[in-house]
């Protein structure tokens, strides 16, 4: 199995030594765990999408410590970079720019761009400064499965693939980051912490979101290479099936598969109501003690590995009001639950 490495300097410095020589390390950061590789070395970028499972059209998150750093992988010339990053990096945000000719193909699946993001976890900015390299990091996860957001997550499912997973503690948002395409006219590629209203008070211009192109060929099944990561129809799917109810309502009947259902509800108020009514329910469970989404984004992954564990053949997730942050956990649900 991997070896744990912890906070301490030394195993982060040995963690930065590992990396920038080319091999694999899962790595914490704020949004859910990563699993970490130079990003300069093509060999080594492989081997994510090999231990992962993961398809080459698929793009992966290059990591930096710096705007400075960045500009060595991407073009961050474009006014909207600076204001992005002085409003939320280090932070869960990520841009995606004209890329160099330095970063290997097998980043961008072949695009013309890259995805760049400046971490927030004090453990990843410090590996990124041991490491001295620009670090791509994908969920550490087998491809298509529900987002690692502890180190035990990691072992769990990718334990025997790769050789070092560094302890982070439990990830504080819970879901990956918010992706924009940085032109004149910015896109929302993916729902994330930092909301679309946010970027546009800092932008002050709209920012278009919905499907775009890119992922209207992907839910067609076209095998056409992603803009960026997270655009695929399925996604972040538990082995169990999930299906959604509306917010504030009740999960269909679900009585003759009540042995191996489970409700999710976003609060428990509301999940204790649901269970003292009914009879030959599922069991009952919730996201957050009082319902704040910052609460239901930070558990949403990690419930759904805790009942795809505990054998549950179906589960009944009550969506997430659509504003804020739930914008994010009702992508990532509408993903999970994805045919």
């Amino acid at each position: 199995m991997a070896e744990i490495l912890t906070s301490s300097d030394a195993d982060l410095r040995r963690a930065g030594a590992l990396l920038r020589a080319g091999e694999l390390v899962a790595v914490p950061t704020e949004t859910v765990y990563g699993l970490a590789a130079n990003a300069f070395r093509d060999d080594s970028v492989r081997r994510i999408f090999e231990a992962k499972a993961r398809p080459f059209i698929d793009p992966l998150i290059v990591h930096v410590h710096s705007l400075e750093q960045a500009g060595t992988l991407a073009d961050v010339s474009h006014p909207f970079v600076k204001k992005l990053a002085d409003a939320f990096w280090p932070g869960p945000l990520t841009l995606v720019l004209p890329k160099k000719s330095c970063v290997p193909d097998a980043v961008t699946a072949g695009e013309p761009t890259v995805a760049v993001r400046m971490p927030a976890h004090p453990l990843m900015r410090k590996i990124l400064r041991a490491a001295d390299v620009p670090l791509a990091a994908p969920s550490a996860n087998p491809f298509g499965y529900v987002s690692p957001t502890t180190a035990r997550h990691v072992q769990d499912s990718l334990g025997t693939r790769i050789a070092w997973i560094v302890d982070g503690g439990p990830c504080v948002c819970g879901v990956e980051s918010t992706i924009v395409f940085v032109a004149d006219e910015p896109r929302l590629l993916r729902p994330g912490v930092i909301t679309r209203e946010q970027l546009e008070a800092v932008l002050g211009v709209p920012v278009t979101a919905g499907k775009g192109h890119m992922e209207k060929l992907a839910e067609a099944g076209t095998p056409r290479a992603q803009l960026a990561p997270g655009m695929l129809k399925k996604h972040y799917s538990p082995r169990a099936v999930v299906r959604l109810f509306d917010f504030g309502g009740n999960p269909p009947d679900v009585s003759s598969a009540a042995g191996t259902a489970a409700a999710v509800f976003q609060s428990r108020e509301t999940a204790e109501k649901f269970r003292a009514a009914g009879e030959g329910t599922p069991r009952v469970f919730w996201l957050s003690e009082t319902g704040e989404l910052a609460d239901v984004a930070r558990a949403v992954f990690s419930l759904l590995r805790e009942l795809d564990a505990a054998g549950f053949a179906e589960i009944f997730i009550e969506k997430s009001p659509d504003f804020g942050v739930g914008v994010a956990v009702n992508d990532r649900l509408s993903r999970a639950a994805a045919k």
